[in-house]
């Protein structure tokens, strides 16, 4: 047994300095910092992966640079991984909070923010998240194929970033039918 301890000490490069560490040794380490690393995500739930909030984005900066810690050597392998773990505990935590209090939501993430209603564009919430009305045109364009404002009901400047955009509902289309010359013409309006 004590011999199957030291064959994993050599091979992690436990107790190694940093600069000591060989190929393998950083390769072995890796791959271990990324199967305990998947299964900490696994066990907090994946809640932060492929969201875009900065509430998540700043987990995925700590735990990489705490987990890469673990892989050059200049953090203690079992510490670290401890650590990564405890980090996803308490994103957890804290979405959790998240959910049972809109204060602490907002706190934590933000609040959306109007940037179109009615068709007129609030020029203090343009100005307030670094947009220009060039800005603006270009996401109605690329996420709700509109020409320009007057055609929105509503845009807002989401917690993640994103613009999200409601297009105004459109009145009846009225359609004239004309059956004969000399007959009454036929108006029709589809809803």
């Amino acid at each position: 047994m004590e011999n199957l301890w030291e064959g994993v000490r050599w091979a992690l490069g436990i107790d190694v300095a940093p600069q000591a560490l060989n190929t393998l040794q950083i390769c072995l380490r890796a791959v271990l910092v990324y199967l305990a690393g998947w299964a900490i995500l696994r066990a907090g739930g994946n809640r932060f992966l492929g969201r875009e909030t900065a509430f998540d984005i700043v987990l995925g900066f700590v735990l990489g640079s705490t987990m890469s810690r673990a892989i050059n050597g200049s953090g203690p392998i079992l510490l670290t991984l401890v650590a990564s773990a405890l980090l996803v505990a308490l994103h957890q935590l804290l979405a959790w909070a998240s959910f049972r209090s809109h204060r602490f939501s907002v706190l934590m993430k933000g609040s959306p923010e109007p940037l179109i209603r009615d068709g007129k564009v609030i020029p203090e919430s343009l100005r307030k998240h670094s947009l220009s009305e060039g800005d603006l045109e270009e996401a109605l364009r690329l996420h709700a194929h509109l020409a320009g404002p007057s055609e929105v009901e509503e845009a807002r400047y989401e917690r993640n970033g994103d613009i999200s955009i409601v297009k105004k509902k459109d009145g009846p289309r009225v359609v004239e039918v004309r059956v004969e010359q000399g007959v009454q013409t036929v108006r029709i309006e589809l809803g």
